[in-house]
Formats: C-alpha cells, sequence, structure tokens
C-alpha cells in the first residue's frame, strides 16, 4: 500500500488524514509508515523533518490525541474479584459443611473449614491480579523523556508529552520513546530483541519498504522501548500510547482468556460429580429414613452425617499445601512458581513452545569457525567466557586438533585484527557473581555484541588487549557507517618504526578491497575471491554471521585515515563466523522432553535461517533438511485448519510476531494440547499469559514478561524446565496418591451412615466423628505424601491427557473396594461391640477407631499405585513415620482423655478392641496389596502377549 500525497498541508480547504482523528480515536492513523517516502510521511503528519512542529500545535495536537502513555486496565474492582473466588461447585460444598458444624455449634471444626476457603479464596485473588501487574509493568517499558524538536530548537520533555508529528532526535544509549518513521539515519543501529526476538540491533534506513514487511524487517521504523545501540537519528512520532505496538501488545494482554490449569479443570469436574452425588445420597437416605417411619429429627440428622461424612473437608487444604511443597522443591532447581496451580500444569504439559534468544541460547554472540589461509578452524567454549581454544578442523569436522598461533600468522593476525578494531570491552565477573553459583558468575559485554564475540575469540587464542595495545597504540579511527559496511583503525608499533591499518566489516565490503591474501607462512599471494565466497557462503548456510578482516601497511608518519585509504591494497587475513550458540545442557533437555512425550517448538523473531540451524543442533528439527521454518509471513490469511496443521506439524517458527505467538498458541490449545510458553520480552507477555504455563526468564527477561508468567527461571536456562516439568509430574502423582486415598475415607463414613438408615438402626458414627476422622486424618496421614519421593521413569512415560478425569476405571475400583472394606469392617466391629455388651458410646468409638487405623495401613498401599510398598521402600519417606505417630497421639487422646470424651461423645475402649482393629487395618492392606499384585501381573501377562503378537510372521 502506497499512502497518498496530500496538496499544502497548511490548506484549510483540504482535511488532513491526522487531522481528521477526533478526540478518543485510536491515536495511529490506519497508515502503513513503513511503506511511505519520508516525503510522504511529513505530508501525512502534517510536520516538518527540519524544524518539526510548531509549540502551539503540538499543545492542540495534546489535547486532541491525549498523553503517549499507556492506558490503564482496571477490569474488574477488587470487591468483585474477589467474591468471585467463592464461585467454584467445592466451595459451595465446604461452606455447606461450615454452615452444618455451625449449626451443631461445633465452632473449632467451623472455623477450620472457614479458613480453607478463605485461604483459597485470597490465593485465586492474589493470581488473578497479575494481569493487570504485566499491563502496569508495560508502562514502564516507555521512556522517561525525549529530545524532541520544536519550534527549530531542540527540548527535553518527559516522553509522555509526544504527540503525532513530534520530530525526536535519537543517539546511542536512548530508549525510543514512542513510535517513529525515521527520516534521518547515520550508522543508526536499535536493539528491538525485546520487541521483535531478533538477537542483533538493527541498522536502520530512512528508505521505504514493502508493505508487507514484518515488524522485525522494517528498519525505517523505531518502535517504543526499543534501545539505541549506536549512532544517531531523527524520526517523526507516528503513533503514541495505546496505538503503539508496545501499546497493541497491551491491548492483547488485558484482553487475552487466561484459561484453567488442567488441575483447576479437572477439580471442577470432580467438585460437581462430587456435589451431585452428595445431594443424591442425602436425598436418599432422607426417603429411606422416612419410609421406615423414622422420627423426622433423627432422618435429617442422619442425612447431615452422610453429608459431611462425603464432603473431603480437607482436599482443598491438602491441594495447597501440596502445591506448595511443589513450589519450594522447584525454586531449589531454579525455578520460581508464581501461580500454584502451575505446579501441576508442568506435570500435564505437552508441547513446549520455546523462544530461542536467551533461552535455549545464552544471547551471547560466539564466535564458532574461522577460515584463514585456506584452512577451517573451529573455537570451543560458550558465550562470553573466555576459556576456550581454537582448533584446527578435519576436512569431516572431526577430532580437531589445537592451532599453534605461532606458525599460523594468518589466523593469528585475523584475531589480533578483531581485538584491536573493536570498541566494545569484556568485563570479567564481579565479585558479588561469584557467590552461589557458576551460573552466575558471568562473563558481560560493554558494547556492541558482534565486537564482544570477537573480543573473546582473541582471548581464546592467547591474545591480551591490554599488551597488545600498547604494542600497537590506536591513533585514529573510522567508524562503522552502514553506507560503507567496514570500520577500521590505525596502529602505530612501540617503537615508532611502523603502522598498520586493520579493517573489519561485511564481506562483500572488504573483499572488493583486496588484491592479495595472507598464507600460512605470512606469505601474501593473489586472491581468489570465488574460494573466499565459498566458503562465506557455507557458514552463512549454517546460520552464521559472517565477518571479513583485512590490513594494510601505511606510512610510520600516518597521523589519520580515510575513506580513501580503505578503498583499495588490503591484505585480506581471514574470516571470523559467529551465532548465537545453543547452550550445552539445552540439546539433553530437548532430548529428555522428547523422551517424556512432550513436542518442542522454537518460536522466535530472529531470522528463519538462524533458527533452522540452532533448532537442528538442539534435536527440534530434523538434520535431513525436510525441516523448514514457517515465517510470520506464512500465518498471515491462513484457513484456521491450515493453521492448526502448521501449528501441530512445523518445529520452528521464525520471524513471528506477538500476534502470531498468541494465533500459535489458541492453535495448539485447540488441539487440546496442554502449552508452555517460555518468553523473555515484552513481546511474549500476551502468549505467556494465554499460555497453559507461561514460562519467563527472570535474568534478563522484561519486567512485562515476568509478570505475566506463571514461572520464571532463575538461570534463564530451559534446561531447567526439563527439571520443572519432572518435580511437576511427581506432584501430580502425589496429588492423585492423596485423592485416591482420601476418598475411601469418605465413602466408607457415607455407606456406614446408610447402612444404619436403611437397617433403621442408630447411627454408628456421629457428625463429631466424621469431621474428627476427615480433618485429623487429611492433616496428619494424608498431607505426608506430599513428600513421596518422585518414583523411577518419571520421565519415561507420556504426559498426562489433558481431557482425562484424575480418576481412571482402575483407581474409582480401588476406592470403591476400600470403602467397602471400611464400611465393613466399622460397621461389624460396631455391632460385634454392642453384641458383647459394650455402650453405644465405646461402640462408636471403635468405628471411629476403625475408620482411623484403617486410613493408616491403606496409607502404605497409596505411597505407589502401581508398585508394593516394599519396592518402593519402608522407610524411604520417613514423614510418613512421624503423621502415623501424630495421628496415633491424637486418637489416643480423643479416646482416653475426659475432655475429649465430653467434647466428642466418646468413651475408652479395651486392649482387646484396638487388637480387633489392628488386625483389620491390617486385612484392608493385605488386600489391596494382593489386588495392586494382581493387577501387575496381568499387565505384565499383557505386555508379553502384544510383543508375541508382533513377533509372529
Amino acid at each position: 500500500m502506497r499512502l497518498r500525497l496530500h496538496g499544502d498541508p497548511r490548506d484549510s480547504a483540504r482535511p488532513h488524514p491526522i487531522n481528521s482523528l477526533s478526540a478518543g480515536e485510536n491515536m495511529r492513523p490506519e497508515h502503513i509508515w513503513h511503506a511511505g517516502t519520508v516525503d510522504e510521511t511529513v505530508t501525512q503528519l502534517d510536520s516538518d523533518s527540519q524544524n518539526g512542529l510548531s509549540s502551539a500545535e503540538a499543545g492542540q495536537r495534546q489535547q486532541r490525541y491525549g498523553f503517549n502513555k499507556l492506558s490503564e486496565h482496571k477490569g474488574s474492582g477488587p470487591v468483585k474479584r474477589f467474591l468471585l473466588q467463592f464461585h467454584q461447585p467445592l466451595v459451595y460444598i465446604l461452606l455447606g459443611a461450615a454452615g452444618v458444624t455451625l449449626a451443631l455449634q461445633e465452632w473449632v471444626d467451623s472455623i477450620v473449614i472457614f479458613a480453607v476457603v478463605l485461604l483459597n479464596a485470597i490465593i485465586g485473588f492474589v493470581q488473578e491480579a497479575k494481569a493487570l501487574h504485566a499491563i502496569n509493568a508495560l508502562s514502564k517499558e516507555l521512556n522517561s523523556t525525549a529530545t524532541v524538536i520544536r519550534d527549530g530548537q531542540r527540548l527535553t520533555l518527559a516522553a509522555e508529552q509526544l504527540v503525532p508529528g513530534d520530530l525526536v532526535v535519537l543517539q546511542a544509549g536512548d530508549k525510543v520513546p514512542a513510535d517513529m518513521r525515521l527520516v534521518k539515519s547515520r550508522d543508526l543501529q536499535i536493539d528491538e530483541s525485546a520487541l521483535t526476538g531478533e538477537s542483533m540491533p538493527v541498522e536502520k534506513i530512512t528508505a521505504e519498504l514493502a508493505a508487507d514487511s514484518g515488524l522485525g524487517d522494517r528498519r525505517n521504523m523505531a518502535y517504543s522501548s526499543a534501545l539505541v545501540t549506536y549512532g544517531t537519528g531523527m524520526g517523526l512520532v507516528a503513533s503514541i500510547g495505546d496505538g503503539t505496538e508496545i501499546g497493541k501488545i497491551s491491548a492483547m494482554i488485558a484482553t487475552t482468556e487466561k484459561l484453567d490449569t488442567p488441575l483447576t479443570q479437572r477439580i471442577k469436574q470432580f467438585s460437581h460429580l462430587l456435589l451431585y452425588g452428595i445431594l443424591t445420597l442425602a436425598g436418599l437416605t432422607l426417603l429411606v429414613g422416612w419410609a421406615h417411619g423414622g422420627a423426622g429429627l433423627d432422618v435429617f440428622m442422619a442425612a447431615v452425617a452422610l453429608a459431611v461424612g462425603a464432603i473431603p473437608e480437607g482436599l482443598p487444604a491438602a491441594v495447597t499445601i501440596m502445591l506448595a511443597i511443589g513450589v519450594s522443591r522447584m525454586a531449589k532447581r531454579r525455578a520460581i512458581i508464581r501461580n500454584l496451580p502451575a505446579v501441576e500444569t508442568l506435570g500435564s504439559t505437552t508441547v513446549i513452545c520455546s523462544d530461542k534468544t536467551g533461552t535455549l541460547t545464552k544471547n551471547e554472540m560466539t564466535v564458532r569457525e574461522f577460515w584463514a589461509a585456506g584452512q577451517r578452524l573451529q573455537a570451543s567454549g560458550n558465550g562470553y567466557d573466555p576459556q576456550g581454544e581454537i582448533l584446527l578442523a578435519n576436512g569431516d569436522r572431526a577430532e580437531p586438533q589445537i592451532a599453534a598461533m605461532a606458525s599460523h600468522p594468518a589466523l593469528a593476525e585475523t584475531l589480533t585484527a578483531g581485538m584491536l578494531c573493536n570498541e566494545a570491552v569484556l568485563q570479567p565477573p564481579a565479585a558479588s557473581d561469584h557467590a552461589e553459583t557458576d551460573t552466575e558468575a558471568q562473563w558481560r559485554i560493554t558494547g556492541d555484541p558482534t565486537e564482544g564475540a570477537l573480543l573473546v575469540s582473541a582471548h581464546k587464542s592467547g591474545l591480551d588487549r591490554a599488551q597488545l595495545e600498547q604494542q600497537l597504540k590506536r591513533l585514529d579511527t573510522i567508524p562503522f557507517q552502514s553506507e560503507y559496511q567496514y570500520m577500521a583503525t590505525l596502529h602505530r608499533s612501540a617503537d615508532n618504526d611502523s603502522a598498520m591499518m586493520y579493517v573489519k566489516g561485511s564481506l562483500e565490503s572488504i573483499l572488493a578491497k583486496c588484491d592479495v591474501v595472507m598464507q600460512d607462512k605470512g606469505q601474501e599471494v593473489a586472491i581468489d575471491r570465488d574460494a573466499i565466497k565459498h566458503e562465506a557462503e557455507e557458514m552463512a548456510a549454517r546460520g552464521l554471521r559472517v565477518l571479513a578482516f583485512a590490513r594494510k601497511p601505511m606510512n610510520a608518519s600516518s597521523e589519520t585515515i580515510d575513506h580513501d585509504d580503505v578503498a583499495a591494497g588490503l591484505v585480506f587475513l581471514g574470516l571470523q563466523a559467529m551465532i548465537d550458540p545453543p547452550r550445552p545442557e539445552a540439546a539433553r533437555a530437548v532430548a529428555a522432553c522428547h523422551a517424556a512425550g512432550i513436542d518442542v517448538k522454537m518460536i522466535t523473531g530472529d531470522h528463519a535461517l538462524t533458527a533452522v540451524s540452532i533448532a537442528r543442533q538442539l534435536g527440534i528439527a530434523s538434520v535431513d533438511g525436510g525441516s523448514p521454518a514457517v515465517t510470520g509471513r506464512d500465518l498471515v490469511d491462513v484457513s484456521q485448519q491450515q493453521l492448526a496443521q502448521l501449528a501441530r506439524d512445523a518445529k520452528v517458527f521464525a520471524r513471528v510476531t506477538p500476534d502470531n505467538k498468541l494465533q500459535l498458541v489458541k492453535a495448539l490449545q485447540a488441539q487440546s494440547q496442554v502449552v508452555a510458553m517460555t518468553g523473555d520480552g515484552v513481546n511474549d507477555a500476551p502468549a505467556l499469559r494465554r499460555a497453559d504455563i507461561g514460562v519467563a526468564m527472570a535474568l534478563n527477561g522484561t519486567e512485562v514478561a515476568r509478570e505475566a508468567a506463571d514461572m520464571m527461571l532463575t538461570d534463564d536456562n530451559f534446561a531447567t524446565i526439563r527439571s520443572a516439568v519432572e518435580e511437576g509430574r511427581g506432584v501430580f502423582d502425589n496429588l492423585k496418591k492423596f485423592i485416591v486415598w482420601t476418598l475411601p475415607t469418605n465413602g466408607g463414613e457415607a455407606l456406614v451412615i446408610l447402612l444404619a438408615v436403611m437397617l433403621g438402626i442408630s447411627l454408628p458414627l456421629l457428625p463429631l466423628h466424621i469431621l474428627w476422622v476427615n480433618m485429623t486424618t487429611a492433616i496428619c496421614l494424608g498431607l505426608m505424601l506430599a513428600f513421596e519421593p518422585r518414583e523411577k521413569g518419571i520421565m519415561q512415560r507420556p504426559p498426562h491427557q489433558p481431557n482425562t478425569p484424575i480418576l481412571d476405571s482402575v483407581m474409582l475400583w480401588r476406592i470403591a473396594l476400600v470403602s467397602s472394606l471400611l464400611c465393613i469392617a466399622a460397621f461389624g466391629l460396631y455391632e460385634l461391640e454392642l453384641l458383647w455388651g459394650a455402650s453405644q458410646t465405646e461402640a462408636r468409638t471403635v468405628a471411629v477407631a476403625m475408620f482411623v487405623v484403617g486410613e493408616a495401613f491403606y496409607l502404605f498401599n497409596c505411597r505407589s499405585l502401581q508398585q508394593s510398598v516394599f519396592k518402593v521402600g519402608m522407610f524411604s519417606n520417613m514423614w510418613i513415620w512421624f503423621g502415623i505417630g501424630l495421628m496415633a497421639a491424637l486418637q489416643l487422646m480423643f479416646t482416653y482423655l475426659p475432655v475429649m470424651n465430653q467434647w466428642f461423645q466418646t468413651a475408652p475402649i479395651s486392649f482387646e478392641a484396638w487388637l480387633r482393629i489392628l488386625a483389620c487395618g491390617l486385612l484392608i492392606s493385605v488386600i489391596v496389596g494382593f489386588e495392586k499384585h494382581w493387577r501387575r501381573r496381568g499387565q505384565q501377562a499383557g505386555s508379553v502377549g502384544a510383543g508375541r503378537a508382533e513377533a509372529l510372521p
């Protein structure tokens, strides 16, 4: 699309596009600014590319368009958001239980249940406020001041005072204050990585570009919050506030729906079923009681007892505490959880969509390959740490040998040129960085990342910058300029006998100026440009950025150099090729994820060639060339069906926009995938919020990304995600074990009450007894399962399917079995005690003790849902024994302390009664153990049979 030129902008008879916007409209006119020329842009914005706006006109536009700041997205008020936390089926059940206990004047139980409900509401309220924090954090990304030209004069203004059409001056170190169309550029380079994912600063131009250029390819635009790293420039403000690209991201965060986690969805489904089941059983109890002619109050109390018994009061508290324990464990493995359910979500993750720069890679440019004197060489090491070696590579690039600099003058001069023709500074780790781990002890670069990589490669060869600069003192510099594509420095020897000019730049700019090339012994021969081009092209095909190096002897008396000195007569030295390399541990982590049934995709704003190269090194994409990257442009105007197929099948997505990332996450979720999304930039925030679990980088990530995410990596390392997934699976396993353990208590209690009503006899358990059993066993026994260590092979099995319920048919059968056994044992012992002359209070105390002891024995069975407790290890979780000891002490107090007898209507029981209780508890555990053994044998037999069938011809 081309912008249409208008006539004289001061002609009031012709309305100008920007003046046609009324107050309150979007501040960004719907023009494709990068597709127009500078003159067209000046006309469209009714401005002046030399003198800027007048102060009067700027004041009028500010009244019309408002301030250059992001709108606050407040959403629902805090009171409404807090009250909505109680709008959940399980909370209704708990409130019902609290109401019943309140009616029974059981104040302690009522307070405990109300406290559980309140705690869950507070946690939900705090987590829901994260989106608001993420949006508010965006405003901090905007610059506080800007240099602007108005009335032909330079002014320093608050960035929020900028208006469309303002002429803004940019220089190194500035943060771009608004979206602007560049009208002047002198070697201007801007780091847009937080917005686009581009790993290198972008060289800016002023020429018009194609209308369909992606966000990362709009080199004539400067976007709000980006950082100027080099050069100077001027631009006309095209969009402010909500109309900027960062403003669009803010709106996307505000409107992006945060989906329920798999655990939340499962708990909701389970809660609904539980609610309907409890109401049905309570209603059935009423009907049966009335049918047997029972008294109205007695029947009602029986229904209440059944409802109280069926409600797992300890479940919400147990879930919260288990997740909190998981948070603590993950923190020790460098993963900070900001949203409790995210702990379990990691265990259900089926797809990880990872950013490249800084996550799969270190975001530290590293020289990987060299070419000098006809030889290919490699560099070991990673990132800015100068530990490493220069290696001679064989033809098949295997078994390299250390290169001796003394016997390779061409390589030594190539590295010298890279070190001397350089403005960057390599900084060692600060003393405070050594406090805890090697990960925190980081070498850093001040200046251009490309030049930083050249310093590191020179250090690996043994060159010392301080010593080299003493031997060859710098006299003059030609800084890098886009139109020339090179940088040159002049140096004089310490004895003042000679001078040398070193040049580095793009291959095209250097090669044409060279007539000779240095060989392995230092001699100079005629240059073979085609051979050098071929080497550079092969490097570039592997995703490497290639720089060329040359030198030229100068007159010893020379004090300055200019472009004429560089124009001809250079001696070609060699090539250095660099890339932001993959983290060494990332490839192992990707392989571990694949083994665990988790698909890994790379989604980056970087170039496709670089992205595919890194993806192949990590094992994300195949190395057979059959895994091309899908670009953001490929995602434009595709159908939903095509988008779904691309999202499912492609492994690498490059040059993507924030909207593309959000598209892909939604497309994967629509296919019932549980998506983990990693990111560190402003552009990642909407996708981080939408993903089932958003993972932000704590070290180098933006505040916006951290606020939008559910989890932060304190070492910015993809391998940490793998560790977190492992912990998440362990947490989900323990949650499932707790549910399978606790529900038989509720089921058994409900069956006892229902059986008593059907038989028309007194209740073996009172509501007070049921509350005692439910609350004390959940805390003292069930919670000990949270400390169960992870079972072996946890990362060799596929992830939990998100659409499957918490409990499968096998677990439901086991719950029904244990519920029946507890009912039979408790009811049988209750009747037996009455038969042998015990009082009803004593018989009820025996029934209560039977449930407690039965749950204690069954707890050992639940330490593994498939394996025998002896295989797990009787003493591998000492918290189990602590919990049993605590529960035993409480139950003895419940039975023998007079004050407890009075409160809970219990009575002391005989030693023989305890023996019968212990025998029944042991029998229940043995029966469950045999059931597990029988199922294991059936599964093994099925596996053997399937193997034999496959072996048949």
